[in-house]
């Protein structure tokens, strides 16, 4: 489990075809007190993945078929910056939303503005994954915990701060590029709760199963 706080910016090294999936080789610091080790779990761009080899200043992860299927990280490209974070350890803080890693599709990233200090960014939305996305609710976007500013037909925005913007990778993202998308994991309880009905979540319903 993650919260979608990005604390470290990594590189791609090395990718290699492997059975239907792909080696990946990124830079991440291995030093210092909770250095990485093989078998911990890490996100890169929000998909969850396990450290399998662990060398100075890098590790070195295995991906399936699935998850190339579903996310950007088939995309990938030596020299490419991935946003990296460490799963949740016991006693850590929760100052962002519970992401679970599990990449829900890809969005493409339709554009980008600034104002004033911020940056807006405006998504393409999935019809399948609309109704998990509300306005002031979260979503994570290439692992990075997100608040939804705004919906407007098959699309949505998210408002992010100069900080967000220096330290992930967005700062290098242009519209064409496809984003993780991964949907809150409280939206798909909600649904799941109600019975699965696929309707679109309303004030109403969140009040009467007790959300609200």
């Amino acid at each position: 489990m993650f919260t979608g706080l990005i604390r470290e910016l990594g590189k791609v090294v090395s990718l290699a075809p492997m059975a239907g999936g792909m080696r990946l080789e990124v830079t991440m610091e291995t030093k210092g007190e909770g250095s990485p080790v093989v078998g911990d779990s890490v996100a890169v761009n929000g998909a969850c993945l396990t450290i399998v080899e662990v060398g100075s200043g890098r590790v070195v992860m295995e991906v399936s078929p699935e998850t190339l299927t579903r996310t950007n990280l088939g995309t990938l490209k030596p020299g490419d910056v991935v946003n990296l974070e460490r799963a949740l350890r016991v006693g850590d803080a929760l100052d962002g939303h519970l992401v679970l890693g599990h990449v829900d599709d890809t969005v493409s990233l339709l554009e980008v503005r600034r104002e004033g200090e911020f940056y807006l960014f405006r998504f393409s939305l999935p019809p399948h994954l609309a109704r998990y996305v509300a306005e002031k609710g979260s979503v994570a976007l290439d692992g990075i915990s997100l608040t939804v500013r705004g919906l407007a037909g098959d699309s949505f925005t998210v408002a992010v701060i100069p900080h967000t913007y220096r330290n992930t990778n967005l700062q290098f993202r242009r519209p064409g590029d496809k984003l993780n998308l991964e949907v809150d994991v409280i939206a798909r309880y909600v649904e799941r709760l109600m019975g699965g009905g696929g309707g679109a979540l309303s004030e109403d319903i969140l009040k009467r199963t007790g959300f609200l």
